[in-house]
């Protein structure tokens, strides 16, 4: 997991392998599985940052998903190994976007040879800040966000 706390435009790095449960009847990753990775791994970019999401709960706030826009470029089959990268884009008033790419995942050994990334799905994810107690947006960040 590669997030620069110094670079914000830097991607991190979520590493997946496709599991049977992933897939849908013809052996590719089910569409709800790409989510669920994207989740996942913003999740744990937050926590890479120095934030647990238990504690910003804890703390009177949630972040929910406000807009979910994806491209499926090609399938994942089972078996096959991804990087879901992730990366806050610069923020301005309450939205909170997140870009993500599913690519290929790429060895050491791999970035000496001749290797393309081959790029799976693309995507923003647009989070509000809400107060956990009345469901309301927050006009102004909190300070850990």
């Amino acid at each position: 997991m590669n997030k620069s706390k110094t670079d914000p435009s830097a991607w991190f790095d979520y590493p997946v392998r496709v599991q049977q449960h992933h897939t849908a009847y013809g052996g590719v990753v089910w569409h709800g599985t790409n989510i669920t990775w994207m989740e996942s791994a913003r999740i744990a970019c937050i926590r890479a940052a120095g934030l647990s999401f238990e504690d910003l709960v804890k703390s009177g706030y949630d972040l929910p998903v406000v807009s979910l826009d994806l491209r499926y470029r090609r399938p994942l089959g089972l078996g096959m190994e991804a990087i879901v990268k992730t990366r806050l884009l610069p923020t301005s008033g309450i939205r909170l976007v997140w870009e993500y790419a599913i690519e290929t995942a790429a060895s050491s050994a791999d970035a000496s040879a001749d290797f393309s990334v081959e790029l799976y799905v693309s995507g923003t994810v647009t989070l509000v800040t809400v107060d956990v107690h009345s469901r309301k947006i927050v006009r102004r960040q909190p300070p850990a966000i």
